[in-house]
C-alpha cells in the first residue's frame, strides 16, 4: 500500500509537471526555458514511474487516474512536433486510433447499448401497435414495404454520385453525434436512440411484410462498417461528456480538453471506415449479387474490422494506457 508520506513527497513533482504542461499549452514549447524543458522530460519519466507504483495499490485509483491524464497531456506536449511528420497519419491509423478506441471502449459500448435498447423499443412498439411503423416511417415508405419493394433502387442509377452523397451524409451524422457530447452527452444519447429506434422500426416493418432477407442482405455489406463507426462516434461524444461532467482531480477545463482530444481521435479514425462503407453501400449493397456472397462479404469485413481494432499492437507510450 502506498504510504501517505510517499504521496506527500511526490505531489510537488506532479504539480510542477502540471504547471509546465499548462504553460506549454498556452504558449507552446518555445515559451519554456531550457531548464523548464529539461524538467519536463525528467518529470515525465519520474511521474510515469510513480504511476506504475500507484497502480499496484487498489486504494489509490483516483491518483492513478489523475496521473494517467497528466501523463497523456505531457506526452501530447512533448511529442507534438513529431505529429507533423508526413508519415504521422499512417502511424495514427495504424496504431493510435485502435489504441484510443480500446481506451474508450466503455464509452463506445454504452453508445451501442443505448442504440440496441432503442432498437428493441422500436420492435416492441411495432408489435404492440401495428400503426406505429407508419407513424415513424411515413405512408410513402410503408406503401413501398407493403408492396415488398426495396427503396434503394435509385442508388444503382447514379452510383458515383450516390457513393459521395452517402459518405457525406454518414460523416455528417458522425460529426453531429460527436459534437453533441458538449451537451453533457444528452444530444449524443438522443442521436443514438433515434438511429436505434429507426432501425428497429424498419426491421420490424420489413419482417411483417416478409422482406427481412432483402433488408438484411442490403444492410449487411456496408452495415458491418457503418454501424460500428456510429457507435464509435457515439463513444466520442460520451467521452466529451465524461470530461465535462466528471473531471476528477483535474480542473474541469483541463479534463474537457483531455476528453475532447480523445474524442477527436476517435472521430478522425471513423472517417476512412465511413468512406469505405459509403462505397460499398452504393456499389454492392443494392445490387443483385447473390445473398450468400453479400453475407460472406459482411462477415469478412467484420472480422477484418475486429482484427484492426482489437488486434493492432499498441505502439503508444505505456503510461497512456
Amino acid at each position: 500500500m502506498i504510504s501517505t508520506g510517499w504521496l506527500e513527497k511526490r505531489k510537488p513533482h506532479w504539480a510542477r509537471l502540471e504547471v509546465l504542461v499548462d504553460s506549454a499549452a498556452q504558449g507552446g514549447l518555445r515559451s519554456l526555458t531550457r531548464d523548464d524543458l529539461r524538467d519536463l522530460g525528467l518529470l515525465y519519466r519520474q511521474v510515469a514511474a510513480d504511476l506504475a507504483a500507484i497502480r499496484e495499490d487498489p486504494t489509490s485509483v483516483h491518483f492513478a487516474r489523475y496521473l494517467n491524464q497528466l501523463l497523456s497531456r505531457a506526452h501530447n506536449t512533448i511529442y507534438a512536433a513529431e505529429r507533423s511528420r508526413p508519415l504521422a497519419a499512417l502511424g495514427f491509423f495504424r496504431h493510435t486510433f485502435p489504441a484510443v478506441f480500446r481506451r474508450n471502449l466503455a464509452c463506445c459500448l454504452l453508445a451501442f447499448g443505448v442504440f440496441a435498447a432503442a432498437a428493441g423499443v422500436g420492435v416492441a412498439a411495432c408489435l404492440h401497435d401495428p400503426d406505429f411503423a407508419a407513424k415513424v416511417l411515413g405512408p410513402q415508405m410503408m406503401d413501398t414495404i407493403r408492396r415488398r419493394q426495396m427503396w434503394t433502387h435509385s442508388i444503382l442509377t447514379v452510383k458515383p454520385v450516390a457513393s459521395t452523397a452517402i459518405a457525406t451524409n454518414n460523416l455528417s451524422v458522425t460529426f453531429t453525434t460527436f459534437a453533441l457530447g458538449i451537451t453533457g452527452g444528452l444530444g449524443t444519447l438522443y442521436m443514438m436512440a433515434l438511429n436505434g429506434l429507426m432501425l428497429g422500426v424498419v426491421a420490424t416493418a420489413c419482417a411483417v411484410a416478409g422482406m427481412s432477407l432483402a433488408l438484411w442482405s442490403f444492410v449487411a455489406p456496408h452495415g458491418v462498417l457503418e454501424l460500428p463507426a456510429v457507435f464509435i462516434a457515439g463513444g466520442a461524444g460520451l467521452r466529451i461528456a465524461q470530461g465535462l461532467l466528471f473531471p476528477g482531480l483535474l480542473p474541469r477545463r483541463a479534463s474537457l480538453a483531455e476528453g475532447g482530444a480523445e474524442a477527436v481521435k476517435l472521430v478522425i479514425g471513423c472517417v476512412p471506415i465511413l468512406i469505405v462503407a459509403g462505397i460499398i453501400e452504393a456499389f454492392v449493397s443494392p445490387t443483385d449479387l447473390a445473398v450468400p456472397l453479400k453475407f460472406g462479404m459482411a462477415a469478412a469485413l467484420a472480422v477484418l474490422l475486429a482484427a484492426y481494432l482489437f488486434g493492432t499492437r499498441n505502439q503508444e507510450p505505456r503510461d497512456q494506457r
